[in-house]
């Protein structure tokens, strides 16, 4: 992280304690339930953290704004993953980082399929587990720069940037 970060779907805010010290977040999320549950978290992080109510499809940011986005375990929840990846797009400054940690669809069959039966019950609580996130960050314009596998191949981690001004 580094710079004005935007967490994405700050949910019950257990990721924050893997934050480093001294960063400068806004922390998102589209339920205050979430953020009501997160509080004490958000309270105990050793730098500014500010979280609000906002929907990763319609970024109350303007265009430019931030340094880094950071999102855990979200693109699976969010109704269209690529119309929230086109708004981080456009919040991202050029040359901005977009940090991942997000469980997909596996390239294996066997798993793959096993994620899509899932998916069948995941979706009746807002959850695809059987989704093709690294597609979606490359249609939404990124530049995916490293992904490393967490678990097999279901779970990742995934560095992109926004292109500088004039790169593709």
């Amino acid at each position: 992280m580094q710079g004005q970060v935007l967490f994405l779907a700050v949910g019950t805010g257990v990721d924050i304690m893997r934050f480093p010290d001294g960063q400068e977040i806004i922390g998102i999320d589209i339920s205050a339930e979430m953020l009501r549950r997160a509080e004490t978290r958000r309270r105990a992080y050793h730098g500014h953290l500010v979280c609000a109510l906002g929907d990763a499809e319609n970024l109350a940011f303007s265009d430019n704004s931030f340094d880094t986005v950071v999102s855990s375990c979200t693109m699976c929840s969010v109704p269209n993953p690529v119309r929230a990846l086109n708004e981080l797009y456009r919040v991202l400054r050029p040359g901005g980082r977009l940090l991942m940690f997000e469980h997909v669809r596996s390239r294996s069959w066997v798993l793959g399929l096993a994620l899509d039966f899932m998916t069948l019950w995941t979706r009746l609580l807002g959850t695809a587990m059987n989704r093709d996130t690294v597609a979606s960050v490359l249609k939404a314009g990124f530049k995916i720069v490293r992904i490393e596998s967490v678990y097999l191949d279901i779970i990742l981690s995934i560095y992109a940037v926004k292109p500088n001004t004039g790169e593709d």
